[in-house]
């Protein structure tokens, strides 16, 4: 076959992948115990809450040229990035609902987004009278998003909370809806002006789909895959992470400490879904031979094999985070803090081997690190699981049964089963917990400096 029909073949299949964009369900969980063994955010002081108006109206100019700056790193070290329109530079002045419309512009993020002052809190704990805030004023999303599941608390401008919980709650809100809508068909206003061209890879249709390129890091794969596939290198993590580390590195540094720990939380969320092989490998346990046969199949119009190898890398991908959610939820539920996967994220064994974060972590070792791990990883979910729920096109993880707990069920299974899962997952909270406080330290110094 020549290569040139090999490459056209193979992007067919990889164009019409559509996979779940959350990589682990409630960030939170992990958060918390990843910066339980950090001392100087445990022991820091309590912070005043602040509302996103209040900071942008007092740092104006500087969030001008800081915005200004990091367009300018992002078209220098970005590869395929959409620069922003000129029109959506951030310029202060006028009332505080549009410095925060045109704030959020220049960020690029939905202009819905809630940005509630709140807190999610641990689940099994106690409210103590304090009020609750509905889940619908947190996210824009309605139908898939695992926050209808958590608690949450509502602030107001002037309270004192705890900086993890600063950090913990603000690392799941990047699933609450800010990157949803924002391509040029996404059939929303503003993804029509932000420049970023079309949805890259899956159904702009659906409404989680248009958030996965700013979460995956489709770094690694083979030369003949992003010659047949060059969509593939439109994902943008690096531009999140660097985007919201330099405005929580500012915030720290201007005296806005609540601001300066809740972009911390946003820039840990990128880091931790590249943690996810899911998020890191586009079709593992699957070769490019494989997808080149699959594909000659399917336009011989033999479309079950195709459709077959996308629900399973789905499945897999949602077994292996409801496994992760239901487990560390069950933990914090039965205060177990000496359950597997929240000592691995505890574990400070391996962080003296990683050098200091630096701008190239997204790509050259957190990236890295887990697509290396993919298709391990596949092949476990694959022998340790039940075939219905990784091997079984016709079943939907999420969907065939409500209130799956894969949790529940591993347990079930033979003690080797519950071993290997055990394993698998606690190996990849650990790198979960090493690459989380590896960018949060980099953040204390540039607070002390």
């Amino acid at each position: 076959m020549k290569q040139s029909t090999s490459s056209w073949l193979l992007a067919v299949v990889l164009l019409s992948i559509v996979l779940p964009a959350a990589a682990w369900s409630n960030h939170a969980l992990g958060t918390w115990q990843a910066l339980s063994v950090v001392p100087e955010i445990q022991n820091a002081p309590s912070v005043a809450v602040e509302s996103l108006d209040t900071f942008v109206s007092a740092e104006g100019r500087g969030l001008e040229q800081l915005l200004r700056q990091e367009e300018q790193w992002a078209r220098t070290h970005v590869a395929f990035y959409p620069p922003r329109p000129d029109a959506l530079a951030f310029h202060p002045g006028s009332s505080p609902a549009q410095q925060r419309q045109r704030f959020l512009g220049a960020l690029r993020i939905n202009p819905d987004a809630k940005l509630s002052l709140f807190l999610q809190t641990k689940p099994g704990a106690e409210l103590n009278g304090q009020s609750a805030l509905p889940w619908t004023e947190v996210t824009t999303l309605r139908r898939e998003t695992s926050a209808r599941r958590n608690i949450f608390l509502r602030l107001r401008e002037g309270d004192r909370v705890a900086l993890s919980d600063v950090v913990a709650s603000a690392s799941d809100e990047p699933d609450y809806g800010l990157d949803i809508g924002l391509w040029e068909d996404s059939g929303t206003l503003y993804g029509k002006r932000y420049g970023f061209g079309k949805l890259p890879f899956g159904n702009p249709a659906l409404e989680f789909s248009s958030q996965a390129p700013f979460h995956m890091g489709f770094f690694h794969e083979s030369a003949i895959v992003y010659k047949a596939a060059g969509f593939l290198q439109r994902t943008y993590p690096e531009y999140r992470i660097h985007l919201y580390r330099s405005l929580a590195s500012y915030a720290l540094r201007t005296g806005h400490p609540y601001w300066g720990w809740r972009f911390a939380g946003w820039a840990l969320h990128y880091v931790q879904d590249l943690t996810q092989p899911y998020h890191a490998t586009v079709l593992p346990g699957v070769s490019v031979p494989r997808m080149l046969w699959i594909n000659t199949l399917d336009l011989l119009k033999f479309h079950a094999p195709k459709v077959r190898i996308i629900r399973l890398v789905s499945n897999r991908h949602l077994a292996l985070e409801n496994y992760q959610n239901c487990r560390m939820r069950a933990a914090y539920e039965r205060h177990d803090m000496n359950d597997a996967l929240l000592r691995a994220v505890r574990d400070t064994a391996a962080d003296g081997n990683y050098p200091p974060y630096a701008d190239d972590a997204a790509r050259q070792v957190i990236s890295s690190q887990a697509h290396a791990a993919a298709d391990a990883a596949d092949r476990t979910l694959e022998r340790r699981l039940p075939a219905k729920f990784v091997s079984d096109p016709a079943y939907v993880v999420g969907e065939t049964e409500v209130g799956l707990d894969l949790f529940v069920l591993v347990k079930t299974l033979p003690p080797t089963a519950q071993d290997d899962m055990t394993n698998l997952v606690a190996g990849l909270m650990r790198h979960f917990g090493e690459h989380s406080r590896s960018l949060v330290r980099s953040l204390l110094v540039a607070a002390r400096s």
